[in-house]
């Protein structure tokens, strides 16, 4: 099938899905798109089991087949989605909140790393799944970073106090890039542990690299960009400018392996400060900042539609259910330990709005970043379990935690606070 193909079998189901849950469901679109998606699914699944599959339902499952989950998340929609969200991001108030940003973005990632991993391998031990600790460590790193995408799209449904809103979207921002690090670090430890070849400075020294020499790399770019905008008045160009910006930026960062996730996110938040102040004219700002808000929203429900599609991909065996749900609540133990050990800390000197660290801990929500990597890693004999459990969490996080965000909000916090 051509790609050509695949694209439009996904934007048609995407646009049908979107208006039936307008019409029907009224939940936030990409939620009802990716509830409408997995039934979907396990209906495909369940015909296939029970009856001779039509030609419909194999077409349509030779497709998911098709489409390289990583790829297109990684290497295709993850650059735009990430300058989108970050584009729109106050930069004043992200600087005066960038302590703790910072701290949730980095320590907090470590921290959830390491009691998910370590809890996951005692888990799997206890049921007679043994799992060895580096690659129990490898799916703490992929499962602790909450995904920008769904973040932002659940903070567009939710009202919370600006703070709060500025330390949700920027450690979302942030923390996926490091989480990506992280992970890259940890898998190519389990790798070279297996092949004799693991040194841990070279990893210290790839993680420092990756994540700061992105964040730099991203503000020359951003940079460029701006100046050029300054010298320019014409939207067209102007936006066909941050075009070659998301695109160059993450390519070239791969390339020069750096974080391409930080550094688009740092080329952003240039832009959309430096921008509107001086570069751009109010006809730009509403074709550029309209044209972004257009493809992040068509994206999202494209992205959420396949993580729907996905289970036809992923199959999680039956045997593997009861470690998937002891997996979840762990999960959630260590994002509230994690989150609490900064905010406690910085508490001293930051001001805080009441239900922080509740509202931090059940907003983390994890989304197809989470998926994409664990697809990522290599076969190995417990990858099933790894797949299995990161599917159940996405899964959890995006339906349950995003969907009571809000009443749990308005529960937590005054609605003058709000």
């Amino acid at each position: 099938m051509l790609i050509f193909d695949l694209v439009a079998i996904l934007l048609v189901i995407s646009a049908a899905l979107a208006f039936l849950n307008t019409k029907l469901l009224r939940l936030p679109t990409e939620i009802g798109v990716l509830i409408m998606g997995l039934a979907a699914s396990l209906l495909l699944i369940v015909v296939e089991l029970v009856a001779t599959q039509t030609e419909v339902t194999r077409e349509l499952m030779d497709a998911v087949h098709q489409i390289d989950f990583h790829a297109s998340l990684m290497n295709g929609m993850l650059a735009f989605m990430l300058f989108a969200g970050a584009l729109h991001v106050d930069w004043a108030k992200l600087k005066s909140r960038a302590v703790s940003v910072g701290l949730l973005a980095t320590v907090s990632v470590v921290i959830s790393m390491a009691i998910v991993g370590l809890g996951f391998w005692l888990a799997a031990g206890w049921l007679g799944t043994p799992i060895p600790l580096l690659w129990a460590l490898v799916f703490g790193a992929l499962i602790s970073p909450t995904d920008p995408i769904a973040v932002l799209s659940t903070l567009r449904a939710v009202h919370v106090s600006e703070d709060l809103e500025v330390e949700m979207s920027g450690e979302a921002l942030f923390n996926d890039g490091v989480g990506v690090v992280l992970f890259t670090i940890l898998l190519a430890a389990a790798i070279g542990r297996e092949a004799g070849e693991f040194r841990f400075l070279q990893v210290a020294q790839l993680f420092f690299i990756e994540a700061l020499g992105g964040a730099v790399f991203g503000l020359i770019t951003g940079y460029v960009a701006y100046r050029a905008m300054r010298l320019i008045d014409d939207y067209k160009i102007e936006v066909l400018i941050s075009l070659a910006v998301v695109m160059g930026t993450y390519s070239l960062a791969g390339k020069l392996h750096l974080s391409g996730p930080i550094a688009v996110v740092c080329a952003a938040l240039l832009i959309g400060e430096r921008g509107p102040a001086d570069a751009m004219s109010e006809t730009t700002q509403r074709y550029l900042f309209g044209f972004w808000s257009l493809i992040d929203a068509i994206l999202n429900i494209v992205l959420f539609l396949l993580i729907g599609l996905e289970v036809l991909v992923l199959r999680p065996g039956r045997d593997l259910t009861m470690l998937a749900l002891l997996v979840i609540p762990m999960v959630l133990v260590a994002r509230l330990v994690s989150v609490a050990v900064p905010v406690t800390a910085l508490s001293i000197r930051v001001r805080f709005v009441k239900g922080t660290i509740p509202i931090l801990t059940w907003g983390a929500v994890r989304g197809g970043i989470s998926i994409a990597l664990v697809l990522a890693v290599p076969d190995f004999p417990q990858k099933p379990m790894v797949l299995a459990a990161t599917y159940a969490i996405v899964i959890f996080s995006i339906v349950v935690q995003a969907l009571t965000l809000g009443p749990l909000v308005r529960r937590l916090v005054p609605a003058k606070a709000q």
